[in-house]
C-alpha cells in the first residue's frame, strides 16, 4: 500500500487531514479549531509522504517529526500521525487501540473539557453558579475544571489584579504575566471557596490557572488551597503557547505543596517531557495528542510517567469529534496512572450531523465507550460535509 495524496481542508474552523492510498483506504486527522491557519503547514509535508506505506507509521513519522515544534506547530505533524493510524487500523481491520498494545479498560473516563458556557462574571457567585451548571449537565462528570487567574477574564476584569503587562488579545492564548496583587490573590481564594461549597466532595474540582504566574505567587496559592483537595493546578508557570518547559521552577513549586501541579498541553515530543518526569517536577502531565506529535508519542509519555508515579490527564478540549476518536483509542491503552481526558465536543452543532460512528449519547456518567470500528472508529459523511467546504477544497473527498 502506498500514499498517493495528502489533502487538507478547513471544515468549519478545523483543518482536516485526509491521507489517500492506492488501495482506496484513507485516513483522517483533525487539528484544533483554534488553529485554522495551519492548513499550509500540513500540506508542506505532502512531498515527504507520497509513495510511503502508511501502515509503517513510525517510518513515515521519522521523515516529518523533526519539522514540528511546540504548540501550535506540532499540530500539523500530530494530525498526520492520527490519519496514518486510521489507515493502519482499517488495513488490519481492527480499532487503533489494538495496534497500540490493546485495551486495559472497556470505558474511558473524561471530564468536562469543552462542556462549558460563558460565565456571567468573575465574582465568587459567578464561579459558583458556573460549576453548579457544569454539575447539572447530563454527562454527570466526576470532575470539572475551571479557569481562573491568567486563564480567565479575571486578569483584566478584577481591578488591580496584577502588576504586570496586559497583552492585547491578538492571538488565541496571548499570555499576560505579572506579580499578583493581594486583592487579586484574595479574590481567587474567595472564588475557590465558593466553587468548593457547591461541589463538596461529590464532584472534584481542578483549576486551569495560567500561564503567567511567578513562582512565589504560585507557591503561596498552591499552599493556600491545600485544604480544598483540588485535583490539580494547571499551567501556572508555563503552558498554552509557551515554547519552553521550565522543569526546575515546576519542581520547586511541586515540592512546596501537597496540591498536585499539572502541565504539558503545549509540549511537543516525548523528549521535552523527559526532565519534567525524571525530576518529579510535576504530579500530573497533560499532553495533547493533537500537539505532542500524535497518539504514539502520548502513549510513550504516559508509560514513562507511570514508572515515576506521575499521573496522566491528557488535554483535548478543542480537538473536535475526530480528535475525540484519537483520544478514546489511545487512552484505552494507558496504564493505571491515567485519570481522565479533557472532553472535546462538536465545535459547531452540525459536526454531529456529518461525523459517523458516534453514539447518540457519547458520555454517560463521565465515561465514554470504546469505538470498535476499524481505525480511529469515526468518519466524515462526504455528501453531508460538502456544503461546509470552501471552493478551493472542492476535491477534498474525491
Amino acid at each position: 500500500m502506498k500514499i498517493v495524496d495528502l489533502r487538507c481542508a478547513v471544515i468549519g474552523r478545523h483543518p482536516i487531514v485526509r491521507i489517500v492510498t492506492d488501495e482506496g483506504l484513507y485516513g483522517l486527522g483533525e487539528v484544533e479549531f483554534t488553529k485554522t491557519y495551519l492548513k499550509p503547514f500540513v500540506l508542506h509535508f505532502r512531498d515527504a509522504l507520497i509513495g510511503e506505506d502508511p501502515t509503517d507509521v513510525e517510518r513515515v513519522m521519522l521523515k516529518i517529526r523533526q519539522r514540528g515544534s511546540f504548540k501550535p506547530y506540532g499540530a500539523a505533524v500530530s494530525a498526520i500521525e492520527h490519519a496514518l493510524w486510521d489507515i493502519a487500523g482499517k488495513a488490519a481491520g481492527v480499532p487503533v487501540y489494538k495496534l497500540l498494545g490493546g485495551k486495559v479498560r472497556d470505558k474511558v473516563r473524561v471530564y468536562n473539557g469543552s462542556i462549558r458556557r460563558k460565565r456571567t462574571g468573575d465574582r465568587p457567585e459567578d464561579y459558583a453558579a458556573d460549576v453548579k451548571w457544569m454539575m447539572e449537565q447530563p454527562q454527570n462528570f466526576f470532575m470539572v475544571k475551571q479557569g481562573i487567574s491568567f486563564h480567565s477574564n479575571m486578569k483584566t476584569n478584577v481591578e488591580g489584579f496584577h502588576y504586570g503587562v496586559t497583552q492585547p488579545p491578538t492571538y488565541h492564548g496571548a499570555m499576560d504575566q505579572g506579580v499578583i496583587s493581594e486583592r487579586g490573590f484574595n479574590h481567587m481564594l474567595d472564588c475557590v471557596a465558593a466553587m468548593k461549597e457547591v461541589t463538596g466532595d461529590k464532584v472534584s474540582l481542578a483549576l486551569d490557572c495560567g500561564p503567567g504566574w511567578f513562582l512565589p505567587d504560585a507557591i503561596r496559592f498552591a499552599q493556600a488551597v491545600e485544604k480544598y483537595n483540588l485535583m490539580w493546578l494547571e499551567d501556572m508557570l508555563t503552558g498554552d503557547y509557551v515554547p519552553w518547559v521550565n522543569p526546575q521552577a515546576y519542581r520547586e513549586l511541586t515540592v512546596s505543596t501537597s496540591t498536585p501541579i499539572h502541565t504539558g498541553e503545549q509540549i511537543y515530543l516525548r523528549h521535552n517531557f523527559k526532565e519534567l518526569i525524571e525530576t518529579q517536577a510535576v504530579r500530573v502531565v497533560g499532553p495533547d495528542p493533537a500537539d505532542i506529535g500524535g497518539i504514539a508519542e502520548l502513549k510513550w509519555v504516559a508509560e514513562h510517567a507511570y514508572m515515576h508515579s506521575i499521573l496522566m490527564a491528557p488535554h483535548g478540549t478543542a480537538n473536535g469529534l475526530l480528535g475525540l476518536g484519537a483520544l478514546i483509542n489511545v487512552c484505552a491503552t494507558l496504564p493505571a496512572n491515567y485519570i481522565a481526558f479533557e472532553y472535546p465536543s462538536a465545535s459547531d452543532p452540525w459536526w454531529e450531523e456529518i461525523v459517523e460512528g458516534l453514539p447518540a449519547q457519547i458520555v454517560k456518567d463521565s465515561m465514554v465507550d470504546l469505538l470498535e470500528a476499524p481505525g480511529l472508529g469515526l468518519d466524515i459523511n462526504a455528501e453531508a460535509a460538502r456544503k461546509y467546504l470552501r471552493e478551493e477544497d472542492a476535491g477534498f473527498f474525491d
